[in-house]
């Protein structure tokens, strides 16, 4: 095996052993419109179940008898799951197959659903909790290898057309959501849950029957044990302990102590893994400049936008007074400007790169959460809707070009560790988004006002006091991720080329 390089500086692979020779001829046969079939049904599975859980969310509460802080951690844990797997999920892609784990990830997301749309009163979301932690190492298993499975079907040249049609399934399930949520409430929450156990079977039957291994990996791989357990700890203890802050469930000392067993785990992690032979994270693709300011500047539009969608629920069911089923459906700008947006821009980043495209889309991104920090109850609905498309219009133009440049600047038998470290890093910015911009948007709003508003909707006529002081904090959030948004921006403008 040997790598040369294209005129982009780019690697490209070379060589019977290569798995870009199968790819190719997949491409005659049209595996490629399949695998993208298979990660479609991912996509809309785990998109559709998060924003039809926040519809959801007063009768879980009512009939549970949860508090607040419990129904945040039903949100919160899932993402924190996720985030922690996905390194090793793609490391393990690497050494056993992206299909095999994929078509697992469909059977814990069913399973995890089972348990949450089960859950009984007497544990007040305690196994609630557990069933989202469950869907939560499913969706880690979805989301990190559909990236190297789309990537891996797909001709270079072709990958952002791929990435940016599943883009659609994802953009699609959130437009949706709220009306699935809707409709399923009427009958009993318990349905959000138990709608995805059937569809989970089928992705799973539909990826063991048609997904493929195109790209042949090395033999004899083994598994970082010291690097898997010291990354899991870091992130974990990191993560929550940063969560802990912005809700408050233990005493500052034992969250201090999570944030210090976290900081250890990551500094371990940091001195013992260039010494692996064969490492967990591939550290050494981050030599390449494209690959360093691509993910960094997804790190940075994460933490930019990762709480952004949870305050525009705060905003529309608080001071603009709406139920929490029309603040779903008035999200709609957001997901359709993402869904129209993201394929186009991912075909056209096959054709020039990410280096323009990806600061533009920061950029518009930027202007939109400029226009939010200035909205208040009498905002016509017509300008929220303008300044929500652009953030959705903005995201979908950075995010497609993106993860196309991220994916292709490594070699076949490295995706699913490039995918794995995407992924992290993208879903640490979101947890890092919630840890800076709650605190600021809600530290001096009551809690009785807080839940009420978030849960419940219907204005904040109840608690005008409370009103000045939410708005306030809201502006200042937004105000922060436009500067985030411009500094992510910035890093963006300095990658290399490339085509």
């Amino acid at each position: 095996m040997s790598f040369s390089r294209s005129s982009s500086d780019t690697p490209v692979a070379i060589g019977k052993e290569d798995g870009a020779t199968e790819v190719a001829s997949n491409q005659h046969n049209g595996y490629q419109w399949t695998a993208l079939s298979v990660t479609t049904v991912g996509a809309l599975l785990a998109s559709i179940q998060g924003s039809a859980l926040l519809i959801a969310l007063p009768n879980i509460l009512t009939e549970l008898q949860a508090t607040f802080l419990t129904i945040m951690w039903v949100l919160i844990g899932y993402l924190l799951i996720t985030t922690v797997l996905t390194p090793v999920i793609g490391r393990l892609a690497d050494i056993w197959g992206r299909k095999r784990l994929y078509n697992s990830g469909f059977i814990m997301f069913g399973l995890g659903s089972l348990v949450a749309g089960l859950a009984q009163p007497q544990f007040h979301g305690g196994d609630l909790i557990v069933g989202r932690v469950i869907q939560g190492i499913g969706g880690a298993l979805l989301i990190t290898n559909s990236t190297a499975i789309v990537t891996d079907a797909f001709r270079k040249g072709q990958v952002g057309l791929g990435l940016g049609v599943n883009q659609i399934a994802g953009a699609a399930g959130f437009l949706i959501g709220p009306i699935i949520g809707g409709l399923l409430t009427e009958f009993s929450w318990r349905w959000v849950f138990l709608f995805n156990v059937p569809v989970a079977i089928f992705g799973a039957l539909w990826g063991i029957w048609r997904l493929r291994e195109p790209v042949r990996l090395a033999k004899r791989q083994h598994i970082d044990f010291i690097g898997a357990i010291t990354l899991t700890i870091g992130l974990t203890g990191t993560l929550l302990a940063l969560s802990l802050l912005a809700f408050p469930l233990l005493s500052q000392t034992i969250t201090y102590t999570i944030l210090a067993l976290g900081i250890v785990g990551l500094v371990l992690f940091g001195v013992i893994e260039p010494r692996i032979k064969e490492p967990l994270v591939q550290l050494r693709l981050f030599r390449d400049r494209l690959f360093l300011f691509a993910n960094l500047s997804g790190l940075l539009n994460g933490i930019a936008r990762g709480a952004v969608l949870f305050l525009l629920i705060f905003f529309l069911q608080g001071p603009y007074g709406q139920d929490p089923l029309r603040a779903g459906l008035m999200l709609a700008p957001f997901g359709a400007a993402f869904m129209i947006v993201g394929p186009l821009s991912g075909r056209l980043s096959d054709r020039v790169g990410s280096r323009v495209l990806a600061p533009v889309g920061l950029g518009i991104s930027a202007l939109g959460l400029l226009g939010l920090s200035t909205v208040g109850p009498s905002t016509p609905y017509w300008l929220l809707s303008i300044f929500m498309a652009l953030m959705g219009g903005g995201s979908g133009f950075f995010v497609s070009p993106n993860t196309n440049a991220i994916m292709s600047s490594v070699p076949a038998q490295m995706r699913g560790a490039a995918a794995g470290i995407l992924s992290m890093l993208n879903n640490t910015g979101q947890m890092l988004s919630i840890a800076i911009v709650f605190p600021l948007a809600l530290s001096a709003v009551p809690m009785v006002a807080m839940m009420h508003v978030f849960i419940y909707g219907g204005g904040m006529s109840q608690f005008p006091a409370a009103l000045n002081t939410f708005l306030h904090g809201v502006h200042l959030a937004f105000l922060v991720s436009f500067a985030l948004s411009v500094i992510a921006m910035i890093v963006a403008v300095l990658r290399p080329s490339h085509r």
